[in-house]
């Protein structure tokens, strides 16, 4: 397991699109995935895609909110894991919903994103496991984010407004007066008390 370094806006490897896994179960596959979880705890994000360690293939590893008991005691607890391999997302409904999202491979920027409120992903673990969720709000928005990343698009890329794609100094301005978010950044580091729009790492 290591830490990886993180390709940044520019690198080929975030403009192709990856390539599919042949078997999710492979060891050269967990491999990487230890890797990337470690990578993750050690930026403590949201997300990763493995074109963002330059490794072009589709495979992304990111945290989702807990269910049930666990969610009732935290409503912010994001510490659940997921990865999976060859995903597909499927967008649910024709409405979209803007949000502020920051990239690892976007350092020092933040920018305001329409993203599918509610969606549908599927993919296989390194377990050989099949997944198949439908989810909406701030969870749909962190796979959306994670999965563009394996067709080679940035988020932004997405932006309808180029004049909403900011510095991060000016974003934390922003944020410190409008009270009241209550969600973490997609790719950026999550903080204690999260209060941004979106998600995710510098």
């Amino acid at each position: 397991m290591a830490i990886l370094k993180i390709a940044r806006m520019g690198h080929p490897v975030l403009r192709q699109r990856a390539e599919e896994i042949a078997d999710p179960t492979a060891p050269e596959v967990k491999a990487l995935v230890g890797s990337m979880i470690e990578t993750l705890a050690d930026i403590e994000g949201m997300g990763l895609a493995a074109p963002q360690v330059h490794v072009s293939r589709r495979l992304v590893i990111f945290r989702t909110p807990r269910t049930g008991e666990e969610a009732l005691e935290d409503e912010h607890d994001w510490s659940g894991l997921t990865v999976l391999a060859n995903p597909v997302v499927e967008p649910l409904v024709d409405a979209m919903t803007e949000g502020w999202e920051g990239c690892l491979s976007v350092p020092g920027l933040r920018g305001l994103v329409p993203r599918y409120e509610r969606i549908r992903y599927r993919g296989v673990t390194p377990k050989g496991e099949a997944i198949e969720r439908e989810v909406e709000g701030f969870h749909a928005r962190v796979v959306q984010h994670e999965f563009d990343h394996l067709d080679g698009i940035l988020y932004p890329q997405r932006m309808t407004d180029m004049t909403k794609l900011i510095f991060e100094s000016e974003f934390r301005h922003m944020r410190g007066e409008a009270a009241g978010d209550d969600e973490p950044e997609v790719d950026e580091p999550v903080d204690d008390e999260p209060e941004a729009d979106v998600e995710v790492a510098e």
